[in-house]
């Protein structure tokens, strides 16, 4: 398999806008030694004062929006309003960690033993393998914890988000980041690699599709690297009932319409009881059907932006046309117009079966898939018959039976009433096939840390 170029291809057009050269071999060795060279000094440094430098970056993403949503929508389509909204939340991810972190990774007694303690301490260089789907957020999820703990961070950004990287390394250069510290690198597959097997690196993060993080891990396994994975999830919405079932579609749609369903936590798999079944995939229908190819990279309401990438959207048309083929019903959308765009009609799929490759795989991108089942059993057995296990969301006007049926998914985070539980300060991560580990919150700080048992005999 071929490596991809680093470059700019605005979606909406298919045109390639930069192009950049990967990096050569002198400039990995260039990058690993500059950030184990930076280590020492890093992690000596107190926690207030790494504290403070991350602090400073927060400032600097919530400062620089405009600029950065402007870039994201280029390169990936993602509307301004959504992209600017992101980077704002990079921003919080830092500030949080700026002033909750040092409290998070002080040494803990042990309870009823005065002479143990537990430190969290920082263990050296992590490299980061980011996606393009969210360009910051996945970035700052990463970086901040580690920048508190005193870890320095290598950052290899997808192929098709390079100018989003440079903009958060001179991000990190204006915010006094020390130099190697923070090193961003257009690595190739086999240079990450590479990186993964080099003893200066001690762990590995990656956000991506199923098939990198095996790659990955199956790497970091062979040279005993700690490694934390973010993969695909098909996220079940489980809908039991509701006082209005069109403000629940709306609520549905959306969910599923955020970065073109381009989520790993997006809303993949609506299952509905049969006696709102009918009514509610008439509301997302009408909603489908009223939406808009977007005019401008702001984005209006009523409006969708392209997919990522050509490739991307006839990689999704593929998975509904085979499952038109085997009998599904197409309520509507699910088209793509010729030429090199990547504008994907939002679609809504019913009849879904396990014959059909909408059943198993992840649909990424602008499809709602909706069941009807009949018991809250059935929703359970369907919300858990997928190899992901990442989120998942219950509504119902009766909080405890949504509770009862939230506590049975095989999950890492379980919702009630509302899409998703999100803040900086609630971790994320998932289960199964969806990856293990867990960013964000205090959860997010301890990944890539020695927590070392202090013993002192008395």
């Amino acid at each position: 398999m071929s490596q991809p170029a680093y470059q700019v291809t605005d979606p909406s057009t298919g045109e390639v806008v930069q192009t950049f050269s990967p990096a050569t071999d002198a400039e990995v060795e260039s990058a690993l030694a500059s950030a184990a060279g930076a280590y020492a000094d890093w992690a000596a440094r107190p926690v207030e004062e790494r504290a403070e430098i991350a602090r400073r970056v927060g400032s600097l993403f919530a400062e620089r929006a405009e600029e950065l949503s402007k870039i994201a929508s280029l390169e990936m389509g993602k509307a301004q309003s959504e992209a600017s909204g992101e980077a704002e939340f990079s921003g919080e991810i830092f500030t949080y960690y700026a002033d909750s972190g040092p409290e998070m990774i002080a040494p803990r007694p042990l309870p009823g033993n005065p002479d143990a303690r537990v430190e969290y301490k920082s263990v050296g260089t992590i490299l980061g393998i980011m996606p393009w789907n969210y360009p910051f957020y996945q970035v700052a999820r990463f970086a901040a914890p580690n920048f508190v703990v005193g870890n320095t961070v290598i950052l290899k950004h997808a192929e098709n988000c390079p100018t989003s990287a440079l903009a958060i390394a001179d991000i990190m250069q204006a915010a006094g980041v020390p130099e190697g510290v923070y090193v961003n690198l257009f690595a190739t597959h086999e240079q990450v690699a590479s990186m993964i097997a080099d003893p200066r690196v001690q762990g590995v993060s990656l956000t991506g599709s199923e098939r990198a993080g095996a790659a990955v891990a199956a790497e970091a396994g062979r040279h005993l690297k700690k490694v934390v994975l973010e993969l695909g999830g098909s996220d079940p919405y489980i809908v039991l009932d509701t006082a209005d079932v069109d403000e629940a579609a709306e609520t549905a749609w959306a969910t599923r319409m955020e970065n073109v369903g381009q989520a790993c936590n997006s809303n993949k798999r609506m299952i509905v009881m049969d006696d709102i079944f009918e009514e509610f995939v008439s509301g997302l229908t009408k909603r489908a059907l009223e939406m808009k190819p977007r005019t401008e990279g702001a984005g209006a309401k009523g409006e969708y932006a392209p997919m990522v990438s050509r490739a991307a959207a006839e990689r999704l048309l593929d998975q509904v046309r085979d499952a038109v083929e085997k009998g599904a019903t197409l309520h509507a959308g699910g088209t793509l117009p010729d030429g090199p765009g990547a504008y994907f009609a939002p679609a809504v799929l019913t009849g879904v079966t396990p014959e059909m490759r909408a059943y198993r795989e992840e649909l990424f991108g602008p499809v709602a898939v909706v069941y009807q089942v009949s018991s809250d059993q059935d929703a359970v057995q369907l919300a858990n018959a997928v190899d992901y296990g990442l989120g998942g969301a219950v509504w119902s006007t009766d909080e405890e039976r949504a509770v009862q049926v939230a506590a049975q998914l095989e999950v890492g985070m379980a919702n009630v009433n509302t899409p998703a539980g999100e803040g900086v300060d609630l971790p994320f991560g998932g289960t199964k096939r969806s990856g293990f580990g867990r960013e964000l919150g205090p959860l997010g700080i301890e990944e890539f840390v020695n927590k070392r048992l202090f013993y002192v005999q008395r």
